[in-house]
């Protein structure tokens, strides 16, 4: 069980603070069970997770894993969808998405940027998804680094060079 005070990454939301853990105050809900109150690092509101809910959560990585995931990047291979098929491509992101994984993250955020890259317009869809990945991994990295949020990307670029 997480504490209060814990950041974690819940589902596919990112990294949360615990706020408060404690049941519902809404009517209707039992007082027997326990919910996460979860604030998000990125966005606003809060989430309400069950503490024994199956839904993925994780601790944030530690700083070794953080500076050995930006080691790593160059060799990240980009996620690029073959086929064009509106909803094939959606589901090939959101499979992603499911892994929970940094490095899928990685990959999302280089395929899109070579996909946009190689296209004379941009998708709005396209430029969503990989503001999503780049948030989730960015709020990690922030997080496992003790880096203000606004300071990662030129952090990333400083280690692995601005080819990134």
């Amino acid at each position: 069980m997480y504490q209060v005070g814990d950041k974690i990454v819940y589902g596919e939301n990112g990294v949360c603070t615990i706020v408060c853990i404690a049941p519902l105050n809404v009517s209707g809900a039992s007082r027997d069970r326990l919910y996460y109150h979860l604030s998000p690092l990125i966005g606003s509101g809060t989430y309400f997770a069950p503490v024994d809910t199956t839904a993925f959560m994780r601790p944030v990585m530690s700083r070794e894993e953080a500076e050995a995931l930006i080691d790593r990047m160059p060799e990240i291979e980009p996620a690029i969808c073959k086929d064009s098929r509106f909803n094939h491509v959606d589901a090939f992101y959101k499979d992603l998405f499911r892994t929970h994984s940094c490095d899928a993250l990685v990959s999302i955020v280089k395929g899109l940027r070579q996909r946009m890259g190689e296209r004379k317009t941009r998708s709005s869809r396209a430029e969503s998804t990989m503001k999503r990945a780049k948030d989730m991994l960015n709020g990690e990295l922030s997080v496992a680094l003790d880096l203000d949020l606004r300071d990662v990307d030129d952090y990333v670029r400083s280690r692995i060079g601005a080819g990134s």
